[in-house]
């Protein structure tokens, strides 16, 4: 009894539950709202940082310090000297949509100020555990406040302070475990990008000095990077990137639109409104080793606020790459326009922003760019005489080359001018057009007459086709051609030809072949007096032309309509006739023990067609081709595994350079040298410490604050890779790190190109090992010199050994050159099944 009153009880249960309506719609309560909606406001450390900065700024302030520890796993703290939280503002300082910067939607127009929401304070608050010290202006002591983490002031204490704000935050996403375990894990990374953001706010905040500073446990704490507060970008610039990155900048040149480019962005009808757009800034030269091996020295501002133009920044690598191609330029490019024509509450972070003329802001950045490399760069001094300016690029270098041609008199050497390679460049490929187009030109007239000797061919195929003696042709040129072709057609298909004449009667050649117009033109030929002559067909040539006449398809048995209505004429019909039919006995052939054997062979099919099933999932199905190498190694990855080079079966060396390995059913061949080489490669690169050569006086290399840091954290690398430094922690930022040894190896030699290309992939993965590009292909030739080579006979162990060598490396299918190592040669499965099927 109690077990089915509980068996009843559940059944209620069931019944209760399933009587509640199914997706119940309520409203969340505010907590979680405020919750998730914070993480979408505050996405890393780089957005933290960049909101406190930003209020900051628009409290006034001249001098803001960024503290953190542990790169901001554990504090993160910004203060500045702005005008201070009056106290009236204490309750609402971390609500949500709370702020002081707009009344209503209207203000969104003419808003100046970074921020304008009323959500970063309130978001950070549910993100972390968030304190404020302020003092306004008008008080003589601070006030401590505390926060939870809905927004609320839950404790205040008068502290000293100065007039200012300091916010802190402590343990950044908490709130969040699995944004605070990834957050920990990409610290290195988070940290190098929230100092790319904080590096924007330095170069536009004239007048400003930020300051910005990291202590790693009980280590002294290292700055980042700092401003001295100048009034100019130009400074700024040299304060952060060195004076080294000012040498090889050019001003932005405002320059009116080219039409061309106007049409380009179709522009041309519309007038496009007058000093709309106000551009400034800085870009790299257009020479080659000027410019970076990546965009991280790209800034853009659109009325003083850092934002991520993707079409700006797009337009501007583009015109730079006309001019080099392998690298990117050094961009800092502020543009102003008027408020009411820029949308910038378009993410939560205001990086994106919308404008209104995109296209023709565009279209003066590209005209601006084109006229400051062309005009600036790529300069030369050579021997010639002055080119006037209004004479276009690719006409000046034409007139050099006449004149210098021509002119066999030696100029003085004081006539020296500058020289632009760009018209050199325009001249040279105008040239090269010029002779493209020609080939192209006569390549179309060579096609053109072969297409008209063919069209001649037919017209007078039917030109010089004869007719019988006293016959004309009505119609002249391309229907006589169809009419003979068509007799052609029809001879041959009737198997009239030369070597027939004599089976067939002596007054067949009397007669013209007869076919219908190919067009479906009724060709008539009449005799000199203007009639028709009768056409008689000899009794032999009748029947073999109602026997053998083709239809359209090409199958015989069918006639033509004339033919028909001749034969009808010559054939009388009896319709409705009685028919007698003859029926025929065959006798059929039965063995039962052929059909028992047909059964049998049947089976056997059905069993291997099931067999062939099974080897229906082909794992290597790419070809020994060059163009098939990416898909080779993608099956290879994804079927070969480490373990299995030591359980390959080595069946033999093939031609002195390969070796045959077979695991299960699979064949493969191995490169024998590649594989050796790519072995030796990857044991240099892990294991080999070049040796340096010190230098009689250390080399200052002016690296920016976080470069120097980077440097700092990674040095048993780079003495792996024999650069040894000075590292004087109490000296100026920039300054701090001196170049004592540089590696050395024979001919090879390295310099400070090499460590900033190290600086640069240790940024993106902290702690792994790495070796210059240049290190990479030194060890690449020593690895293919030491290797084993082709044409080396080898015994079973030593292929053993190279093929085992294969499964010790990461990546063993290609050697350091490119040349694959291994590859599928066939499944023996597949084979056997072939055979047995033939």
């Amino acid at each position: 009894m109690d077990e089915i009153d509980a068996n009843s009880a559940s059944v209620l249960e069931m019944t209760d539950t399933c009587s509640e309506p199914a997706g119940f719609i309520k409203a969340i309560d505010k907590h979680s709202v405020h919750q998730i909606c914070s993480g979408q406001v505050v996405l890393t450390l780089a957005t933290a940082v960049k909101e406190l900065v930003e209020n900051s700024l628009d409290a006034g302030a001249t001098n803001i310090d960024v503290k953190l520890k542990e790169h901001g796993i554990d504090l993160v703290e910004v203060s500045d000297n702005g005008k201070g939280v009056e106290e009236a503002n204490f309750e609402g300082l971390t609500l949500k949509h709370h702020t002081s910067k707009l009344r209503d939607f209207t203000d969104l127009l003419h808003v100046e100020t970074f921020g304008f929401r009323g959500e970063a304070l309130s978001s950070l608050c549910a993100l972390s555990d968030l304190s404020v010290v302020t003092c306004h202006q008008s008080c003589s002591v601070g006030t401590k406040l505390v926060f939870d983490h809905r927004g609320h002031l839950v404790e205040r204490q008068p502290q000293p302070r100065q007039q200012g704000t300091t916010v802190s935050l402590q343990q950044l996403f908490l709130t969040l475990p699995v944004r605070h375990k990834e957050f920990q894990r990409n610290i290195k990374k988070e940290f190098t990008k929230m100092v790319h953001i904080l590096q924007s706010y330095c170069l536009i905040a004239t007048g400003v000095r930020i300051t910005c500073s990291n202590q790693n446990g009980q280590c002294k704490r290292t700055t980042v990077l700092s401003t001295s507060g100048s009034q100019n970008i130009r400074d700024n610039i040299a304060a952060i990137f060195g004076s080294k990155q000012l040498q090889n900048l050019i001003a932005f040149q405002h320059v009116p639109p080219d039409e061309k480019i106007l049409e380009e962005y179709g522009l041309v009808k519309a007038e496009p409104p007058e000093k709309l757009f106000s551009i400034s800034g800085f870009v790299s030269q257009a020479e080659h080793g000027v410019g970076r091996s990546a965009t991280d020295r790209q800034f853009f501002f659109i009325n003083k606020r850092p934002c991520d133009p993707q079409k700006v920044a797009k337009l501007v690598n583009g015109v730079y790459h006309m001019y080099n191609r392998h690298q990117y330029p050094f961009v800092a490019l502020h543009i102003e326009v008027a408020s009411e024509c820029v949308d910038v509450n378009v993410t939560p972070d205001k990086r994106q922003v919308f404008l209104q003329e995109e296209k023709l802001l565009l279209a003066i950045l590209k005209s601006c760019l084109i006229h400051m490399f062309e005009g600036g760069v790529n300069k030369i001094r050579l021997n010639h005489s002055l080119i006037p300016s209004n004479v276009p690029a690719s006409k000046q270098a034409e007139e050099n080359v006449l004149e210098t041609s021509a002119n066999a008199e030696p100029l003085p050497e004081k006539t020296k001018s500058f020289l632009n390679l760009a018209g050199l460049k325009a001249a040279f490929s105008n040239h090269n057009f010029n002779s493209s187009v020609k080939s192209n030109t006569s390549k179309l007239t060579n096609n053109d007459r072969a297409q008209q000797t063919l069209t001649s061919f037919f017209t007078n195929t039917g030109k010089k086709a004869t007719t019988p003696p006293g016959v004309k042709s009505s119609k002249a040129g391309s229907s006589v051609g169809k009419s003979i072709l068509g007799g052609f057609r029809f001879s041959c298909k009737t198997n009239i030809t030369s070597s027939c004449d004599t089976s067939l009667p002596a007054n067949i050649h009397n007669y013209q072949a007869y076919s219908p117009s190919m067009d479906g033109e009724e060709t008539s030929i009449k005799t000199e007096d203007g009639t028709q002559p009768e056409t008689k067909f000899p009794e032999e040539l009748r029947k073999s032309t109602w026997q053998n006449q083709p239809n359209a398809d090409g199958e015989h048995g069918s006639v033509s309509p004339d033919l028909k209505r001749a034969r009808k004429e010559d054939l009388t019909c009896v319709l409705d006739a009685p028919v007698s039919v003859k029926k025929k006995i065959v006798p059929l052939k039965f063995c039962l023990k052929e059909l028992i054997g047909k059964i049998r062979r049947l089976e056997t099919q059905k069993e291997k067609q099931k067999d062939s099933e099974e080897l229906q999932y082909r794992r290597f199905r790419a070809k020994i081709n060059p163009g098939e190498s990416q898909c080779a190694e993608e099956e290879l990855k994804k079927e070969i595994s480490k373990d299995m080079f030591k359980e390959m079966e080595i069946l033999g060396q093939f031609n002195l350079g390969f070796i045959i390995t077979k695991v299960n059913s699979d064949l493969f061949i191995i490169d024998q040298h590649a594989t050796d080489e790519k072995y030796n490669f990857e044991m240099l690169q892990q294991n080999r410490v070049l040796q340096g050569q010190k230098l009689i006086i250390p080399q200052k290399l002016h690296l920016t604050a976080v470069n120097e840091n980077t440097l700092m954290e990674n040095m048993d690398i780079f003495r792996k890779n024999g650069f040894e430094f000075q590292v004087d922690e109490d000296a100026q930022v920039m300054e701090r790190v001196k170049l004592v040894s540089l590696p050395t190896s024979k001919n090879w030699t390295f310099g400070p190109a090499d460590i900033e290309e190290l600086i640069f992939m240790l940024s993106d993965s902290p702690g792994v090992m790495c070796r210059p590009s240049r290190v990479r292909q030194m060890f690449a030739s020593r690895a293919c010199r030491k290797s084993v080579m082709i044409g080396t006979a080898l015994n079973r162990s030593e292929m053993k050994k190279l093929v085992v060598h294969m499964g010790e490396i990461e990546q063993p299918w290609n050697c350091p050159h490119g040349r694959p190592t291994m590859r599928h040669l066939i499944n023996l499965d597949m084979v056997s099944q072939g055979c047995a099927k033939s």
